[in-house]
Formats: C-alpha cells, structure tokens, sequence
C-alpha cells in the first residue's frame, strides 16, 4: 500500500503499474477519528448547503432576553433620595447601587413634594410626635423619585439601604456609608411588594414609567 502510494504521487509512474495494483478507497482526512466530522462542527453556519440541518441546535442559539424577564413574576418598590441626599449631590452614588445590583429602573424623576402628598405617604405615622417635623422636612426641598423592578427587589434594596438609624446600618449600606442621623437618613425604600404598588402609584402618574427589557436579563435570571 506504501509503495502505490509513493508512486501515485510520482509524475513518471507509469499508467500500466496502477493498472496491475489493486485499488482501495482513500481515507479522508476529515473522518478519522483525530477529526470530527466538519458537517458536525460547522452545522449551524447557513454557507454549507451539504451539511445536515439541525433545527434543534439553531433554535438554542436564539437570544431572546425580554422572555425571560416574562416568564418571572417582578418585584416592584419605590425608592426616594431624599432632600438632604439631593442637597449632598448622592444622587448618582444611589442609582448606581442599585443599577451594579442589577436592577431595572422604570421610572425617574426630580419632584418637590407637596405637603399633601408627603402626609399621604407617611401617614401610618401620623400619630407620632416627629410627624410634623417629618412632613417639613421631606418637603423642605427637591426630592428623587424612582420605581425599581426586580426579583425580591424590596428585601435587597432595604439591605441596599440599610437600618433607619444610620449608626446602626452596617457598613457598605447606603446609610452606613452616607448618614448619621436618623432625622438625615438620606433616602427611602418601600418596606413591602404591597407598599411598593402604592407607593409607586401615588408618586407616578399614568405614562411616567417605561416598560423596557434590560440587555444584561438573561444574564442576571435564570
């Protein structure tokens, strides 16, 4: 087999010897077994009409990270930065926290709150002594109000957050990191996904959210 192959390959071998030597197929090179077949490694490129179509193997390649998002019952929760964080310019360090959290922000906006609104969205704590004081002091100047989506967004945005005391919250925490005192805690974060619906809704009027789908979903959900 060496020697009809030595001469196969020799431009003075004579027509008559191949003739006497008994034939056998090639092997192709791609089908041994150091190599896979190439139908197999390339199937999915369309250039190749000879390879076998795998429907299946095409239909995993498909990116569609808005169907995730859609498969999962979101969280939603009202964040506000308060007027002391808007006065200290923490406004980017706060989004950032909970965008690197890999939360989705729905709805953004510069408000000056009226005390009407402000007595609305505290008053489960009308009864306390600090209320007035409260009320003057959320309407005191401009607040940053955000709605925030996510999977168990309002349990990990108040760990984002941290205790109300600020000498109390754990370092790395927003009011850890940012406050010292209860009366400046810097911002505010829904304590429930109920309260969250609400909140959102008394903040927010109709068409001042955006429904969109993050590129990083399907990175971030299973």
């Amino acid at each position: 087999m060496d020697a009809v192959s030595l001469f196969r390959g020799s431009p003075c071998a004579s027509s008559s010897f191949f003739r006497s030597a008994p034939e056998k197929p090639t092997t192709s090179l791609s089908y041994t077994p150091a190599f896979q077949p190439r139908s197999n490694l390339f199937s999915y490129l369309s250039s190749r009409p000879h390879a076998p179509k795998q429907k299946s193997l095409t239909k995993r390649r498909i990116f569609l990270p808005h169907l995730v998002a859609s498969m999962q019952k979101m969280e939603e929760t009202y964040i506000m930065i308060k007027p002391d964080g808007v006065q200290r310019g923490l406004v980017g360090e706060i989004i950032s926290r909970f965008e690197k959290k890999g939360f989705k922000l729905t709805g953004l906006k510069l408000f000056e709150c009226p005390q009407e609104l402000a007595e609305e969205h505290y008053k489960d704590l009308n009864s306390k002594p600090f209320f007035p004081k409260l009320i003057r002091y959320i309407t005191s100047g401009p607040v940053v109000c955000m709605a925030w989506e996510g999977d168990g967004v309002v349990a990990s945005a108040r760990k984002l957050i941290g205790a109300t005391n600020p000498l109390q919250a754990e370092p790395g925490t927003i009011r850890g990191d940012l406050a010292v005192q209860t009366g400046r805690n810097v911002v505010h974060g829904s304590d429930s996904p109920e309260n969250g619906k609400r909140e959102i809704a008394l903040w927010f009027k109709e068409g001042e959210l955006c429904e969109w789908t993050p590129a990083q979903a399907a990175w971030l959900l299973e």
